[in-house]
């Protein structure tokens, strides 16, 4: 065979490879892409005058976008929400610690109706639902994951030492050395997963953890936007960070052109809520698109996100905007009707199919109201106060706040007065729906660590997810320092009768070291270490007491205690003097 006939041989495989990666399936794969504090106005498409997005605007100026798509104010509320259909209130996840960022082990999943129905499932990034089984996402229905714990690179609950750059990530539970920035990693990852399975149908969730603080990227991003800090931006690292994610976009979508895959490939991008360091409150730094709010306010700017959604085969394309009312509990019909999956009645969903509106713009939704409950405690939402309601253009803040967001972006100008029956049927609606709510033991039970169960030998439990009255702690650099915290409960499930350990410790196994002293290792040079001082450790569990002392050379005090089947609560504190203040790691496991 000659050269010319050999690469033509090749070129001829080549295409009938992708095409069967087209045609061999009837189902579209299913890429969600979901960004971390990326506010509404965080976009070059969304009209931001200084930040450059070339390859998002150009998926934009293809989609379909749902201006009107709003989520919880927080990061795990919506990661939540859009797995499991349910708002906060329903599946557990009202907060970002204390033992609220923890799925109630009863959910199912959106990564587990894809794999029931055929798909192959796999998440590249961020979970934030759980670290322990049977919350982790290789538990939740994906197949393949590579991702990082708790809420963020570098949090006390992660890899110890981890920083965005050159990091130990989790691949199915098992801890391995990458090279590279993180983001980067996520996207190379996916593309790597898409070639090896590109002749099924597979659902890819793209969690990102950018652009999330801390706001860490490689000098060449933020540098074109240096001169704006200050006085026009508050940081150039964040538009830094975006600008890297829309270069990985931008490879990504070429890879799926290249691969014979964007026709018949549903890609959605979405953030999780309004953005953090893209605007202030004053309105003097940043832009947000008009609206006011940022994270966590219940405001606009904290709830209502970008949603851009392609599927060119099915004609969900073509820069088509669409300004229906939809949330993040709409994801899993909504998938579900587009790939016409099989949902099991039992999940109890509280969203709505939006898909008829993307095939067909001119189609409407039948009215409905959209809830907005969370808080960051191991407690309740409140059930009026520190919420929002939205219908239409309505939106109720606090039972006593409404405002026209057509008219009033700024939400200025409060109606509740001119509107008293407008604000009474919201609150009506709020009302039912909170009595079902409060009918599910999610809403009162806590969401459990489960021990002596074989999918996960042994546990890990961190003051981060400890409940408690203290302020949240989260920051390994505040682990370093040695700052104590009280909150120390941890909700346990135990599987089967036996003898257990309980491991208390000052660090993590990972970079261990003395209880009363400092570790050998200080990766990447991060940290400046400081020793405490406790003289015994004491936890309760099972209606039982312990105390030990801590010996100087002491890495872990580990209590050998007997439990027998059934839920419980641990308690564990290191005690100094009359002093105490919550361990920092415990793991447990059966003997």
């Amino acid at each position: 065979m000659n050269k010319l006939k050999f690469i033509f041989f090749i070129s001829i495989q080549v295409i009938l490879s992708n095409n069967i990666a087209i045609y061999a399936q009837k189902q579209p794969n299913v890429i969600l892409i979901l960004t971390d504090d990326q506010g509404i106005g965080d976009l070059g498409c969304q009209g931001n005058p200084w930040l450059k997005t070339p390859n998002i605007d150009a998926f934009y100026k293809e989609s379909v976008r749902m201006t009107d798509f709003h989520v919880s104010p927080l990061c795990s509320p919506t990661r939540g929400a859009i797995m499991t259909g349910k708002y906060p209130i329903n599946n557990g996840v009202w907060a970002t610690f204390k033992g609220r960022d923890i799925l109630s082990s009863n959910n199912k999943t959106m990564a587990t109706i894809f794999k029931q129905n055929g798909y192959k499932t796999a998440l590249f990034g961020k979970w934030h639902l759980g670290d322990n089984y049977p919350v982790r996402p290789t538990d939740c229905g994906f197949e393949t994951v590579i991702s990082f714990k708790s809420g963020g690179i570098g949090e006390l609950s992660d890899h110890w030492g981890n920083s965005y750059f050159d990091d130990v990530y989790y691949v199915n539970n098992k801890p391995k050395q990458f090279e590279g920035y993180c983001t980067d990693i996520w996207f190379n990852q996916t593309m790597k997963y898409i070639d090896k399975n590109k002749n099924k149908p597979f659902f890819i969730y793209l969690p990102l953890n950018a652009p999330h603080d801390p706001l860490i990227v490689a000098e060449k991003y933020a540098a074109p936007y240096k001169s704006l800090e200050g006085n026009k931006i508050i940081d150039a690292n964040l538009y830094g960070m975006i600008a890297n994610i829309d270069e990985n976009f931008g490879k990504l979508n070429q890879f799926l052109k290249d691969k014979g895959l964007d026709e018949n490939t549903i890609v959605i991008y979405m953030s999780d809520n309004g953005t953090r360091f893209g605007y202030n409150k004053n309105g003097k730094l940043g832009y947000n698109k008009g609206f006011e709010g940022i994270k966590g306010d219940k405001l606009e700017g904290g709830h209502r996100v970008p949603f851009f959604i392609r599927w060119p085969k099915a004609n969900i394309q073509g820069g088509k905007d669409n300004n229906q009312l939809v949330a993040h509990v709409d994801l899993i019909p909504t998938l579900a009707g587009l790939c016409q999956l099989s949902i099991p009645k039992e999940m109890g969903l509280y969203g709505v199919d939006f898909s008829k509106v993307l095939v067909n713009p001119q189609q409407k939704l039948e009215d409905r109201s959209v809830f907005i409950h969370h808080r960051q405690d191991w407690r309740p939402p409140m059930d009026v106060d520190q919420t929002c309601i939205l219908q239409d253009q309505w939106r109720l803040i606090n039972g006593i706040e409404l405002y026209d967001i057509k008219k009033d972006t700024k939400q200025k100008q409060n109606l509740a007065a001119q509107y008293p029956k407008l604000v009474q049927k919201l609150l009506t609606q709020n009302a039912v729906f909170l009595k079902k709510s409060k009918e599910n033991a999610v809403y009162n039970e806590l969401p459990v660590n489960t021990i002596g169960n074989p999918a996960q030998k042994e546990i890990t439990l961190t003051i981060q997810h400890a409940i408690g009255e203290d302020a949240g702690i989260w920051k390994c650099e505040q682990i370093a320092q040695g700052i104590k915290n009280k909150n120390n409960i941890h909700s346990i499930e135990v599987e089967q009768d036996g003898d257990y350990l309980i491991s208390c410790r000052r660090w993590p196994k990972e970079c261990s070291g003395p209880i009363l002293g400092i570790p050998i290792e200080n990766p990447k040079k991060l940290f400046q270490y400081k020793t405490i001082q406790p003289q015994k450790v004491q936890i309760s569990i099972a209606n039982q007491i312990f105390e030990k002392e801590i010996k100087p050379n002491d890495e872990e005090v580990v209590f050998n205690i007997h439990l027998q089947k059934g839920r419980t609560v641990l308690t564990n504190d290191f005690v100094e003097g009359k002093e105490k203040f919550g361990v920092y790691y415990t793991y447990i496991k059966k003997q």
